[in-house]
């Protein structure tokens, strides 16, 4: 069987606002411009930057993603986290029931999260096509082998599915940086 390579994409720190707290953060009626789109369809990266305070320090400027969803996520790497003084827990994107809690400062206001911080557990998109051409299904663990002078494994890797998703693995810049993968890299993905 031929190797079954996936790219992977770096996810640096960022904010996914309700409309509720994107309005109580920068104003009523205020909506997010395209700064620039992203690789999942639909989704993009915002002008809007905000602070995320935790008990230890400060994060300036974090990038808020769009479009809004029906509720607030943060999502950081183990180094922010620790910066912050916050014990984030790996999750998947969504999965915010007894999370991290953290204050976002806009220019018109503040929130107070008692939960909605991650750190996003590490994940491929996939589409419905290329899940059935990588042997895969929604929800499945895998692994991820990377080459190069730091190459690794990536281990527990959930495998998420849609019509919605183009296809890419996503990890924070922890663990690019832990692996040295810079540029366009990408991985073989293994099932387990």
């Amino acid at each position: 069987m031929t190797e079954q390579r996936i790219i992977i994409e770096g996810s640096g720190r960022h904010i996914h606002l309700s409309q509720g707290d994107l309005e109580a953060l920068f104003g009523a009626g205020f909506e997010l411009e395209v700064k620039k789109h992203l690789s999942q369809p639909g989704e993009f990266a915002s002008n809007s930057r905000v602070d995320v305070v935790g008990p230890k320090g400060e994060i300036k400027g974090v990038a808020i993603l769009g479009p809004t969803r029906p509720q607030t996520q943060v999502e950081l790497s183990y180094t922010d986290a620790r910066i912050l003084g916050i014990a984030a827990p790996v999750r998947e994107s969504g999965k915010l029931t007894d999370s991290a809690g953290c204050t976002l400062v806009g220019p018109a206001g503040r929130v107070e999260l008692t939960e909605g911080v991650i750190i996003a557990k590490r994940h491929i998109h996939f589409t419905p096509e290329d899940a059935e051409r990588f042997g895969v299904t929604d929800t499945e663990i895998v692994q991820v082998v990377t080459d190069g002078e730091r190459a690794l494994i990536f281990d527990e890797v959930v495998v998420r599915v849609s019509p919605k998703y183009a296809t890419y693995m996503h990890v924070d810049y922890d663990e690019i940086n832990a692996g040295g993968l810079f540029g366009q890299v990408t991985g073989v993905v293994v099932k387990k």
